[in-house]
């Protein structure tokens, strides 16, 4: 019987003082969660729940999608070719919707064959054949729809059609067809599209061959099909990138995808597991492309298609989204192998399963942090940030300093898996600096190194962690990061001699206050103080940050430049004006990071690399000290060049010597990240590089319904307590009434018949 066909019993048995009662009691042995945000029963569903807090993706296009926000459903719709061993650090690549990762063929200037061993500086080109694995199909979509005769059935679509269309949903009829090169091909082409913009343009037309000049030709193609147009229509021809060759990408056959690039970049296989990479089928821009659509918002920016494990099926912008599994996907089977230490963490117990193993995902919106952590403690969100690992990291915090929330989360068994990631955040000295920069001559150089030796020594990192990042952190001994091909435990990226020395048992301790002043005195500042003027040093820190939170912060700066005598001077500003002193380098010293945008070690030591230097390339380059050092430059340049492996371990390993003994950077800290799912959820390996991860984890929902059933009991004792307080309120008042009623009657009986 439904609830309603109980009320009605009850209105008809029971009497009408009484009925509201009874039902208050009939509620107290109701055994559903009533306030549940999700349909009731979805979960006991195969159903991943989980948050975004902003606002809906912007760009789902692959050739334009760059944020971070977006990668959630992007990496689970696209494959590019490649994409990452979801267990192994350092990262390693492994084939996606490639075969394998394929070997770089190298060419000199003649066209000539040059053996793998050839210097970077000989190679005039490197070719990549990568072999694409037939049967792979694309998602079910309206624009690979045809008809019996073969025809596509949306393809020429009058505007007045397309009129009561909104979602893709709407189109009745679906298709398919196999993934090929061509469609690897075409997407690279859209690379150089102006109408849209994608943010790897510019460095990939410095490579791939022809692709500037193509940008260039595509330009005119464009304004051609636009002729007679206003610059604000937005129904535009079709751009068909079929029609229009690129020398950089070819398709040799149906599954090899050729792509040539100029000279050795050995960092541009990190970019083919980009979904910049993505394939794209012409069906779909050419369907996207008719009349009518673009205002409606049939785009590839809220309707992508690919050949990922899900495909998105629901798009409420500002409200909620809907991964569901592409039932044309192949499945791919969860890996058996990781680090040490994942199968004691329990990473490897679906070792050889098929993924993805959640059916469909949800996201709702969240504005609000408070109802946010409310919804993820009572279990209707699976995790409280998918893409994200700082909300794992805060309730790693949250723990800390509250013993309730400690024993409220360790008893509902959530889990915060932490890991150091490809992101480092560092103070750096201006090289362009006369007092901390690499001075005029000998003699000073070696006095302003000494300077920002003892500034390293000074500012306490492992200190700062303890108190701004809440212990989530790990103190930095170099560039490097842990979680990248370069970092030895036993190497120079772990251990900083110029501000630690070992202790007697081996582990590094951070050279004394003392040891920093005698620095200190031999760069010519005894306590602090310019041994031959007697004034005292000040020194200028910019920081990116002139809110009033960053005070407490900005105080224990001061405090550490202090210790050593050294008196500092803030200049905070808002990040604009902070980014337009660092451009033309007008600061002296500064605090900044950096998140690795591919796991190499090349992106992290291009920052010191001196032709990158920010002030002298107009901003450009990402060398924000505006380091000079020949050697360093020289053993960059050939390293850049090397595949991962001994050659390349000990250049590695030169450069952080030199970087360290020229204290370039007081190198800072590594954070923690945390990323945070309920118990129910396996697999959760946190990650920032790894995009496509929400296949791989694995969800128990009948543990779910469980728990969410025990830890929201509808309390519904005080509705009788209030009802019978109401009863006892009411019955008096209508007694008193009714007796008032009666008593006007009679009196008006009397006056109308005085004999009665």
């Amino acid at each position: 019987m439904t609830f309603d066909g109980i009320t009605a019993l009850l209105r008809r048995n029971t009497p009408a003082s009484w009925w509201p009662l009874a039902l208050a009691l009939l509620l107290v042995g109701c055994d559903e969660v009533s306030n549940n945000p999700h349909p009731l029963g979805s979960e006991k569903e195969n159903t991943l729940f989980v948050p975004f807090s902003s606002r809906s993706p912007k760009y789902l296009d692959p050739t334009s999608s760059y944020s971070g926000d977006e990668t959630p459903y992007t990496y689970q719709v696209y494959e590019p070719p490649y994409g990452y061993h979801y267990l192994k650090r350092p990262y390693r690549l492994i084939g996606r919707a490639a075969q394998d990762i394929a070997s770089p063929q190298y060419f000199d200037k003649d066209g000539k064959p040059l053996a793998d061993n050839a210097a970077g500086e000989a190679i005039a080109q490197t070719v990549f054949d990568i072999k694409i694995r037939p049967g792979i199909l694309f998602a079910p979509h309206p624009a690979l729809a045809k008809d019996a005769k073969g025809d596509y059935v949306y393809h020429a679509m009058r505007r007045e059609e397309v009129a009561n269309k909104h979602q893709i949903t709407d189109f009745s009829q679906t298709g398919t067809r196999e993934l090929t090169a061509d469609d690897y091909v075409y997407s690279i082409r859209r690379l150089a599209t102006p109408r849209i913009k994608s943010p790897s343009f510019s460095t990939m037309a410095d490579y791939i061959v022809g692709l500037k000049e193509y940008g260039e030709k595509i330009v005119q193609v464009d304004k051609a099909l636009r002729a007679g147009l206003a610059p604000t229509d937005r129904d535009l021809p079709f751009l068909d990138f079929r029609q229009h060759a690129l020398e950089g990408a070819q398709a040799l056959d149906k599954h090899t995808l050729r792509i040539r690039i100029k000279g050795k970049y050995p960092q541009f296989k990190y970019w083919l597991a980009m979904t910049f990479f993505a394939p794209v089928p012409w069906e779909a821009e050419k369907f996207y492309a008719q009349p009518g659509m673009a205002e409606r918002n049939l785009t590839l920016n809220f309707w992508p298609v690919g050949t990922g494990p899900y495909m998105l099926t629901e798009f409420t912008e500002n409200r909620r989204h809907v991964l569901q599994r592409n039932p044309h996907f192949r499945g791919e089977p969860y890996p058996c192998e990781g680090e040490p230490g994942d199968a004691e963490k329990g990473y490897l117990a679906d070792c050889g399963k098929m993924t993805p193993f959640v059916d469909k995902v949800v996201f709702d919106i969240e504005k609000e942090a408070v109802p946010l952590q409310a919804k993820f403690l009572q279990g209707y969100y699976d995790s409280p940030a998918i893409e994200r690992l700082d909300q794992g990291t805060s309730y790693i915090v949250a723990m800390g300093d509250d013993q309730k929330k400690d024993k409220e989360f360790k008893d509902k068994g959530i889990k915060l898996p932490t890991t150091i990631e490809a992101n480092n955040w560092y103070i750096g000295f201006n090289w362009l600096d006369p007092v901390v920069g690499k001075g005029n001559n000998p003699e000073q150089a070696l006095r302003n190194r000494k300077l920002r030796q003892a500034l390293s020594i000074a500012i306490d990192w492992e200190e700062h962690i303890a108190i701004f990042e809440r212990g989530q952190g790990v103190a930095a001994n170099g560039p490097l990061p842990p979680s990248l091909f370069g970092y030895r435990d036993d190497g120079p990226s772990a251990f900083n001699p110029v501000v630690y020395r070992k202790g007697a048992d081996g582990k590094p301790l951070r050279r004394s206050i003392e040891e920093a002043k005698q620095l200190l005195a031999e760069a010519g500042y005894p306590e602090g103080r310019d041994a031959v003027t007697g004034k005292p040093l000040v020194l200028n820190f910019d920081y990116q940050n002139s809110a009033a939170g960053a005070k407490s912060l900005l105080d224990w700066y001061t405090k550490q430049f202090a210790k050593i005598g050294i008196q500092m001077e803030v200049r905070a500003t808002d990040y604009n004006r902070f980014q337009d002193k660092m451009s033309k380098g007008s600061i002296q010293i500064y605090f900044w990071g950096w998140l690795a945008d591919y796991p190499d070690a090349e992106n992290f030591l291009f920052m010191l690399y001196g032709p990158n230097a920010k002030a002298l390339t107009d901003g450009n380059g990402e060398n924000n000290s505006n380091y000079q050092n020949p050697q360093f430059d020289k053993l960059f340049e050939r390293m850049k060049f090397l595949e991962d492996g001994s050659e390349k371990q000990r250049l590695i390993d030169e450069m952080i010597g030199m970087v360290q003994q020229d204290a370039v950077w007081a190198f800072g800290y590594f954070p923690t990240s945390a990323a945070a799912y309920h118990q129910w959820i396996s697999n959760g390996k946190p990650t920032q590089i790894i995009r496509n991860h929400i296949g791989y984890l694995r969800l128990d929902p009948p543990l779910r319904a469980s728990k969410i059933a025990d830890w929201n009991h509808a309390i519904w004792w005080p509705i009788p307590l209030l009802l019978l307080a109401l009863f006892a309120a009411v019955v008096p008042a209508w007694f008193a009434w009714r007796r008032r009623e009666r008593e006007t009657a009679a009196r008006s009986l009397a006056t109308e018949d005085p004999t009665a």
